[in-house]
């Protein structure tokens, strides 16, 4: 489940911007700022391997805007990692706490390694290194990082513990997606997941479909696995789902509880005895009602956007539709619930858990869900009005509102000097 290099994922989000900049008749100076990142930070990341050698990894942490508030973004570890890809994923973060409406900018960071090949200790030494080498611009007034591919509440344990002994006290705010034990928030581990189904739900609603459930995600991992489970749990049918060695198809249905103790036995969900393995490209042309991208970018392209037989695609991934592909959708009929909308669950618990450290009062599991719920319902339908009064899709509307918000914001703050 690679990455298309055919498409470049930092052209696509400034096309996307260029299209709504006009659309909205932006203003040039602040189109041409919002073209560029506020701040990128490449750094050396020197790490002494278990075999006692040392290895040195680069990394990255882009804050694309602060107009709106404090810069907000995950941290990434992966081989792919490159100062472009996380230019442009910060940039979607700009958007995507603009179209749910909580008081951020947008931010991204990751580092260039292969996490599977790396110990539990290494990987601790090279997160805690990189920590020191980004800690100048981070801080939980600044830019507070979350997990992302690759990374988990442990990462954030490590990161908040590297920038508490460098301050000379316990800062929790200065990462979001901790361990509850440290000051991390109830629902914040399904948060990404399950925003994507509130999202589904309400668009089901929207366009009247009470019969037909059967869904396909790609990419099983912590928001595709989430997303079926909980639709599995509603009665759903998961006629499919891939990840990155491989997919698994049952006309019938999987079942799901069963599908995850086989990968929890095997490693793997491949080789599901109760199911036809395929590939994921197979995966994301099969008849459906529902497709669920979860996994990396660019896996919907123009070569294989015509062949998509779902009604409704939720983006869970970033950035998973290339703008041609987009078009063909649109041309299609299909109904696409954008990236910056559908995957935003996982910055409003992030926004929670950062409220709930300031406050040192924490809430309970069912009012972090409740609270998500209303936010991300409120976004959705605010989408699907913009959507519906200027004819558009609701990528297009959700870009529109995003863009206008961080340019009001613009606007009000002025130039300085």
């Amino acid at each position: 489940m690679q990455l298309n290099k055919g498409e470049n994922l930092w052209e696509t989000v400034l096309q996307q911007l260029d299209e709504t900049a006009k659309r909205i008749n932006l203003e040039s100076w602040i189109h041409k700022k919002l073209r560029k990142s506020k701040r990128e930070l490449t750094v050396s990341i020197p790490v002494k391997m278990d075999n006692g050698s040392v290895e040195v990894f680069t990394g990255y942490r882009v804050q694309h805007n602060i107009t709106r508030g404090p810069a907000k973004g995950g941290i990434r570890y992966s081989p792919e990692v490159t100062l472009d890809e996380i230019k442009a994923l910060a940039m979607l973060m700009t958007w995507k706490c603009a179209v749910v409406n909580i008081p951020y900018g947008g931010a991204k960071g990751g580092v260039a390694c292969n996490p599977f090949k790396m110990s539990a200790e290494e990987l601790e030494r090279l997160t805690r290194r990189y920590t020191s080498e980004i800690l100048p611009v981070i801080g939980p007034e600044k830019d507070i990082p979350a997990p992302d591919i690759s990374t988990d509440s442990q990462t954030m344990a490590w990161i908040m513990d590297t920038y508490s002994i460098d301050k000379g006290y316990s800062v929790p705010g200065v990462v979001t997606g901790k361990p509850i034990a440290i000051g991390g928030s109830e629902g914040r581990s399904e948060a990404t997941g399950r925003g994507v189904v509130y999202t589904l739900l309400n668009t089901l609603k929207h366009l009247n479909l009470i019969e037909g459930k059967k869904v396909i995600v790609q990419g099983y991992g912590k928001v595709g696995s989430v997303a079926a489970n909980l639709l599995f749990k509603e009665g759903y049918r998961i006629i499919g789902v891939g990840e990155i060695d491989g997919a698994v198809y049952n006309a019938d249905g999987l079942d799901i509880g069963r599908l995850n103790k086989h990968r929890k036995k095997s490693g793997s969900i491949v080789k599901f005895k109760e199911a036809d393995s395929i590939t994921n490209k197979e995966l994301l042309q099969l008849k459906c009602d529902i497709l669920i991208p979860a996994a990396l970018e660019n896996q919907i392209t123009k070569d294989n956007a015509s062949r998509i037989k779902a009604k409704i695609v939720v983006e869970a991934a970033n950035g998973p539709t290339t703008p041609k592909a987009d078009k063909i959708l649109k041309e299609k009929g299909v109904f696409v619930v954008p990236d910056i909308l559908a995957n935003a669950g996982g910055v409003i618990v992030s926004y929670f858990e950062w409220v709930q450290g300031l406050q040192s009062y924490f809430w309970s599991e069912r009012e972090v869900n409740l609270k998500l719920r209303d936010i991300i319902t409120k976004a959705f339908y605010k989408v699907l009005e913009i959507s519906l009064k200027k004819k558009t899709s609701m990528r297009e509307a959700a870009y529109s509102l995003a863009v206008n918000k961080v340019a009001e914001a613009t606007r009000i703050r002025g130039l300085y000097p």
